[in-house]
């Protein structure tokens, strides 16, 4: 079941949260709603859901305009960061609970409750309270009691926030599997980058209300548009170097400290990224910067302000006449105090608009 957001804006007084948002959530979809705290992204939610009125705007959930009806004609179901289980209900009651509601037959209900157990690997707490369980298993059973019913729409608002590093690793695979398994649209929110690029079929990157990016997780990675969504999405982050477009001569002026390198992919497609006042950058991810020999051809020289070791990969944080950046390299020799030459690895420079 497809979800269109046609235009939507919300607005608080004067502030405005949702800034004009459209965007088509396919069938069976799994899209992430990924950026800062402010951005939007809960109250966009918020509106497929029904629980916030746009201020301006159309949303349709499989064709049909939902913009003003209530959340329970929707057929959706939530989880969020708190689970919201009825402490005094068992397990299986909170699993339970929407069926009822729905009066659904009691063989039917208990059907349904042990089928959505079993899936989420938590049949054997069916008899317990939510405060005899653990955190991780609490999360599962707020998943089950919106999955029970099968909705044709799912949405989640930071779910796992809760959960230790470990356990977020656990269930961001259990999440993915159970609601592809499912083919059931799912619209995931949250602010962790990890999350969003192990989870998504698409990311929309959001910013001050407006969704900046909407793509692939690759190909955010890889194409960043803007200056937000570069600096945002890897970790560590895009090195951005500042470049120049003379639009009355058509030319990009030299981008240092790799100018001698990257002039000449830079000059074809400035125009397109560049501002009004002809500024844009150059973007290169630390993986694709290269250490070389001090001297080597067509090598920046730079010095080596910190060498981070991380095991699998070292961070080595270099300064090249004032342009401080990130290399992502393999186990180095290289030490603090260093002077070492820097490549960028063929095609792999980017071209990045300002915000």
């Amino acid at each position: 079941m497809g979800i269109e957001v046609r235009s939507v804006y919300k607005r608080f007084g004067a502030f405005t949260a949702v800034n004009g948002v459209s965007v088509d959530i396919k069938d069976g979809e799994f899209f992430v709603m990924l950026g800062p705290s402010g951005c939007g992204k809960t109250t966009t939610l918020r509106m497929i859901a029904g629980l916030e009125l746009p201020s301006d705007g159309q949303i349709k959930i499989n064709g049909r305009d939902v913009t003003y009806e209530e959340p329970r004609h929707r057929d959706i179901a939530m989880a969020f960061q708190d689970y919201g289980l009825y402490p005094h209900l068992s397990v299986f009651q909170n699993i339970e609970f929407p069926l009822k509601v729905r009066k659904i037959a009691e063989g039917e209900r208990r059907k349904k409750v042990h089928a959505t157990a079993e899936k989420l690997g938590i049949a054997e707490y069916l008899n317990r309270k939510p405060g005899q369980i653990s955190g991780g298993q609490r999360q599962r059973v707020s998943l089950a009691r919106a999955l029970v019913r099968n909705p044709r729409v799912f949405l989640m608002d930071e779910p796992l926030s809760n959960l230790d590093a470990k356990l977020r690793a656990t269930m961001r695979t259990e999440i993915k599997k159970l609601v592809t398994s499912l083919g059931i649209t799912t619209v995931y929110v949250t602010h962790d980058q990890i999350e969003a690029m192990s989870m998504a079929d698409r990311i929309a990157v959001m910013r001050k209300g407006d969704m900046v990016q909407v793509a692939t997780p690759l190909e955010i990675y890889d194409r960043p548009r803007t200056e937000f969504v570069a600096d945002f999405i890897g970790s560590p982050p895009m090195n951005l170097f500042p470049a120049h477009f003379d639009r009355k001569k058509g030319i990009a002026a030299s981008v240092q400290p790799f100018a001698d390198s990257l002039s000449g992919e830079v000059a074809d497609k400035a125009s397109s990224f560049a501002d009004a006042q002809g500024q844009f950058f150059v973007g290169v991810r630390p993986e694709h910067l290269l250490i070389v020999g001090d001297g080597a051809e067509g090598a920046a020289s730079a010095s080596v302000d910190f060498v981070e070791p991380l095991g699998q990969t070292t961070n080595v944080y270099v300064d090249c006449g004032g342009h401080k950046f990130i290399v992502v390299t393999d186990r180095t020799e290289a030490r603090v105090g260093d002077v070492v030459g820097v490549l960028v690895a063929p095609g792999k420079s980017r071209l990045v608009a300002p915000n």
